[in-house]
């Protein structure tokens, strides 16, 4: 058999045949919730809009107009997320499922772009606390609470992390909504008007270090970093000690949306090898690889008598 630097022989695995069928149900499941999250942000925020006017609420008022750009950004990841379920062509040889990432990127740097006009409008508000319609607000906030709530709860369980960071959003608002409820209650009876920008400020804080935590998820991805939870190490190991192989070389990791992976490496086998036991050994690799969820494998076969020159890269 000839050199495999020169002339490579490739076993490529594509194991969707058996995980596709879950894999595209993830991927359904995260358009629909996606879809139904962006018509309710996008009623509410109308709804915020007149409730804002009629209880003088400016908090109420800039909350709304954050829920415009929230449903912006939800419908883009809505959009993003569909493209994301197309299948590989000659554009993209591995798919559209980097789509639903690049939603996920736009939607955590209006997220954080949003928190900074928020706590622009409410740290002056620290110290000139303005007089606001208790019984109102605390009629929005019920219903804030249960709209966003709703949303929140369907997206915050997916897979995706254009899901997840969509659901930033979502808890941005519901927790809000929350701070609004007890603000109102508290107004309403002591007329502590300042305690609606002091919560407000703590609520962005929180969302703030959120968002960043799942903004390094994105970018991680981006940059084909090893997925979080895997070892490498460990990995090759296991190959090493469950496989007919004599070595391992050439070995990369990465994610294309942070829930399908990726994995390519060189395996180095015995010279007297034959091919029914390389069809064998490319089963059993497949076993070995998907508890560590890898979707596809590109393994290239190589003797011992042979140089590798990708080895050194």
């Amino acid at each position: 058999m000839s050199s495999n630097c020169e002339h490579p022989h490739y076993l490529d695995h594509h194991s969707e045949h058996n995980s596709g069928h879950n894999h595209g149900h993830h991927h359904h499941s995260s358009v629909n919730n996606i879809g139904l999250a962006f018509g309710l942000n996008l009623t509410f925020a109308f709804i915020e809009l007149i409730g804002g006017f009629f209880t003088n609420s400016v908090s109420i008022l800039a909350d709304a107009l954050h829920d415009f750009s929230d449903s912006l950004v939800l419908g883009l990841s809505w959009y993003l997320q569909k493209v994301s379920l197309k299948k590989r062509d000659t554009s993209f040889s591995y798919g559209y499922r980097r789509f639903s990432l690049l939603g996920a990127l736009i939607s955590a740097i209006v997220l954080i772009c949003g928190s900074v006009f928020i706590l622009f409008k409410t740290v002056p508000r620290l110290f000139t606390p303005e007089e606001v319609n208790a019984p109102g607000m605390l009629g929005l906030a019920f219903l804030g609470i249960a709209v966003n709530g709703f949303s929140y709860f369907r997206l915050h369980k997916g897979d995706s992390l254009n899901e997840k960071v969509v659901s930033l959003h979502l808890l941005e608002d519901l927790l809000g909504w929350v701070a609004v409820l007890f603000v109102s209650i508290l107004i309403y009876f002591f007329h502590w008007y300042i305690l609606d920008p002091v919560l407000s400020v703590m609520i962005t804080i929180f969302i703030f270090v959120n968002v960043f935590r799942n903004l390094s998820s994105v970018v991680k991805v981006f940059l084909q970093a090893v997925p979080d939870g895997i070892n490498i190490q460990e990995l090759e190991k296991t190959l090493l000690s469950k496989l007919p192989i004599l070595s391992v070389h050439d070995f990369h990791l990465w994610s294309l949306d942070g829930s399908f992976n990726v994995l390519s490496f060189h395996i180095v086998v015995d010279k007297n090898t034959s091919n029914s036991e390389i069809i064998d050994l490319k089963s059993q690799i497949r076993e070995l690889v998907l508890p560590f969820n890898v979707h596809h494998s590109t393994i290239e076969i190589e003797f011992p008598d042979e140089k590798c020159e990708l080895e050194s890269c």
